[in-house]
Parts: structure tokens; C-alpha cells; sequence
């Protein structure tokens, strides 16, 4: 593994992504564990993709995690897909972590809400109620985090939680991933946190694997920090740490950055 800062973000990255999902498993433990030992409760958002997996299987194993003093939330959610759609991101996360370990309460974003507009605020009274301790979350192949594509994301949004059109790269990876069989059959509209509700979070933990990510990730280190490039916001970020690895990491000049010796 060899690590390296882009402003104030940490980078790592591990050979594989077993082996990045499996660190920063632990590592985002090992956060849960520390603020569980000074505060009564800590609430967690997860995002729901198959860069994720990785993470989440590890992670619903770590031992040593009281998860009943645990809040989960979810990031984001296609809007009008049926209720047990294998594709929504509730039903991603339950499957995967929800159901595995016992969190103390888990709140879910209704994509099936008949009034959307009313559903981002009542999950926005959520999030105010239950601070966040902690983002896991991916980067998309268009640089989105959430589903804040390039033409939506504000920086200083002044909603936690708002509907969105998806743009056309971000609706492409949802069938480049597998998810949908082709991309009329993506949904064109969501229901996200914003970026600001995500920079909110005390800690953030960042895992992107795989070469169809890796154009993304040299953008969000080697570009500037503009919303053109939603997951360049990390970098503005006092703790967080992004996970790559060789496949997500091959287009970064990383002789541009100062590596910390190989470990």
C-alpha cells in the first residue's frame, strides 16, 4: 500500500480492491469504535453501489462494534422504482448490512414517496436530528458523490436533501455496473443527500475501485476543486481518506504527490 495526501485528503492506495475494501473496513471499525467510547451514539451514512461490497462485507463482521448504538442512513434512491426493486439502494443496503448487524435504528429515503419535495425534508429533519458521524461512499465514473452529477452539484447547496435529474454518464454506469439491462431502463430522477450533508460528516471514508473509475480519480486529485468535479470537494475535507486501488489509481501521476514509503 502506498499513501499520500491531495490537499488535505488521504489517499491510499492497495493492490486490489479485496484488499482496499478489507482496509478501509477496518479502518472505518476502528472510527466507530473510538466515538463509541465517548458519545452514546453514532450515526453512519452508507452508500449503496458494487464498489462497495467489498467494504460492507467486511465491515458487518469487524468485531468490537456495539451496532446498537448505531444510526444508519442511506445516501441516495432512484425515484418511482417499485418498492422491491433489486436495483434500489434501500433494498441494496439491507441485504448487504441492514439486516446483517443489529443498528440501533435504520432510516431509509422513500423513492416511492408520492410527494418528493416533502420526503427531502423530512429526511432532512433526520439528518439534523441524528448529526453524522461518519460518510461511507463511492465516487462515480462522471465524479459524482451521491448522486450529485456535475450539472446539480452546489457546494453550498442550502438543502441537505433534494430531488435530481440524473444525467445521461451517470445513468450509463448504472447499466455499466449491471444493475439495469440497458439505460432506458434507468430512472432519470432521484432523491439525494447533498454535498454539503455529506461534507457534514466528522469522518469520511472513500472506497473507488476498478479502472472504469480511475479518469474520476485523477480529476478529483489532479484538477482543481470545482463543482465540474463534484468528488473534488474531498479534498477541502479535515478526515477524510479516499481508498483506491491499482485499476482506480492508473491515470494519477502519483510522482506528482509526496509518497509516504511503501507499507
Amino acid at each position: 500500500m502506498i499513501q499520500f495526501f491531495a490537499d488535505k485528503l488521504q489517499v491510499q492506495v492497495h493492490p486490489t480492491r479485496v484488499i482496499m475494501g478489507a482496509a478501509a473496513a477496518e479502518q472505518a471499525a476502528a472510527a466507530i469504535v473510538r466515538l463509541l467510547a465517548v458519545q452514546p451514539v453514532v450515526n453512519i451514512i452508507f452508500a449503496a453501489a458494487p464498489s462497495q461490497q467489498e467494504f460492507l462485507e467486511t465491515l458487518a463482521v469487524q468485531p468490537g462494534i456495539d451496532w446498537q448504538r448505531v444510526n444508519a442512513f442511506h445516501m441516495d434512491e432512484y425515484a418511482g422504482l417499485p418498492a422491491d426493486a433489486p436495483q434500489g439502494f434501500g433494498n441494496f443496503l439491507r441485504d448487504r448490512i441492514f439486516s446483517k448487524v443489529p443498528f440501533r435504528e435504520v432510516f431509509y429515503l422513500n423513492g416511492q414517496a408520492a410527494d418528493p419535495v416533502a420526503e427531502c425534508r423530512r429526511y432532512a429533519a433526520l439528518l439534523e436530528q441524528y448529526p453524522t458521524d461518519i460518510v461511507n461512499m463511492g465516487i462515480g465514473e462522471n465524479a459524482h458523490i451521491a448522486f450529485n452529477d456535475p450539472h446539480v452539484a452546489d457546494f453550498n447547496d442550502p438543502v441537505l436533501v433534494k430531488m435530481v435529474d440524473l444525467d445521461e454518464a451517470c445513468r450509463r454506469q448504472q447499466v455499466n455496473d449491471g444493475c439495469f439491462a440497458t439505460i432506458a431502463e434507468v430512472p432519470r430522477f432521484a432523491l439525494t443527500l447533498t454535498v454539503p450533508a455529506l461534507m457534514r460528516g466528522r469522518y469520511l471514508f472513500c472506497m473507488v475501485p476498478g479502472e472504469k473509475k480511475a479518469t474520476a480519480v485523477q480529476h478529483t486529485l489532479q484538477g482543481a476543486v470545482r463543482e465540474a468535479c463534484p468528488s473534488s470537494v474531498l479534498r477541502t475535507h479535515p478526515a477524510a481518506v479516499l481508498y483506491l486501488d491499482r485499476d482506480s489509481a492508473a491515470h494519477t501521476d502519483l510522482s506528482s504527490f509526496n509518497i509516504k514509503p511503501t507499507i
